[in-house]
């Protein structure tokens, strides 16, 4: 029997959120509470992980009183015992996954001659960045599988394109799993289980804080309108312009790129915390965003038209 095709109402459909289990890790604050709160807003019924059990609730209740469906599960990812404990209770009481979100993450910003003594920052970065979400891949997948659908959002970093200085931990975590999504992406194919990679820019949260400032930097809830387009579009991997230019330009002028990164990594110092003076009386605080300028009708039709245009771009979102 030939199979009729769902016609364009019906993919549409498919790409919609509404129902849809998924479950986001690191979500009791900054791009997961905020991609948590996103998701909900879409319909789907989210399962918010994270350590903190206590901000982990608040998120919960934000959602539900505002009409959302959300459970909220303690759990470390860098813990099998917790992840399993954790993944079982999500299937046991809501009985399967569609979609992970593995945005549960940790940052460290530090010259690499400030760690040739500390080869934790290394470890402690690949064990929440890289091996926790293996770990929650490797968790969810079976079911996945066995259902014919499912999709997995991994968290990347555009300094994974940019090779930006001071971050050589948290960027090689980052790497390590782009080429562990990308491997898992052809092995399943045939599965219906999809993978999307986001190298997000910097964005504004308390992980961001200790480092200073960076340069230019995105709202939680851009990235999490990021994130809902993952989900919902599911494309091979989501970049932002500088990422892109960055990646093309390491591969055209790899000298010329070294030097340019070479004299922005002079140009700013190392943060007090990654020369190990204290800063624990000093607040940590989130960047504010910019003041939005106010846009005539036209100014917001035309930035529309070229974000649109913009997609159809190598590289922007593939």
């Amino acid at each position: 029997m030939s199979q009729v095709s769902p016609g364009p109402q019906g993919r549409k459909r498919q790409r919609e959120l509404t129902g849809r289990h998924v479950v986001i890790t690191g979500a009791s604050s900054g791009i997961g509470r905020a991609a948590a709160l996103a998701v909900a807003d879409k319909g789907a019924v989210v399962f918010l992980l994270a350590r903190r059990g206590d901000e982990l609730a608040e998120v919960v209740t934000e959602i539900t009183d505002a009409g959302g469906r959300a459970y909220g599960y303690q759990c470390d990812v860098t813990d099998a015992a917790s992840v399993e404990a954790a993944v079982k209770a999500v299937l046991d009481q809501h009985g399967h996954v569609d979609m992970l979100v593995n945005n549960a993450g940790r940052s460290i910003r530090r010259a690499i001659h400030r760690s040739t003594d500390r080869m934790h920052d290394f470890e402690r970065t690949m064990a929440v960045n890289y091996f926790g979400a293996v770990r929650m891949t490797l968790a969810l997948l079976p079911q996945m599988r066995e259902r014919g659908f499912g999709h997995i959002v991994n968290i990347s970093s555009a300094g994974v394109q940019v090779a930006t200085p001071r971050f050589a931990a948290y960027l090689a975590s980052k790497a390590a799993l782009d080429k562990f999504a990308e491997v898992a992406a052809v092995e399943t194919l045939a599965d219906g289980v999809g993978f999307t990679t986001i190298h997000m820019p910097l964005v504004r949260t308390p992980m961001i804080a200790p480092s200073g400032d960076q340069g230019p930097s995105e709202s939680p809830e851009w990235a999490a309108g990021t994130i809902v387009r993952a989900l919902t579009e599911r494309p091979k991997r989501i970049d932002v312009p500088l990422g892109t230019l960055a990646e093309y330009g390491g591969i055209i002028t790899p000298r010329l790129r070294d030097r340019v990164l070479h004299r922005y990594y002079r140009a700013l110092p190392d943060s007090p915390a990654a020369k190990g003076e204290s800063v624990e009386d000093v607040p940590v605080e989130v960047p504010p965003a910019p003041a939005p300028k106010p846009r005539s009708a036209a100014r917001k039709a035309t930035g529309t038209a070229l974000r649109r245009a913009a997609r159809w771009v190598p590289g922007t979102h593939w």
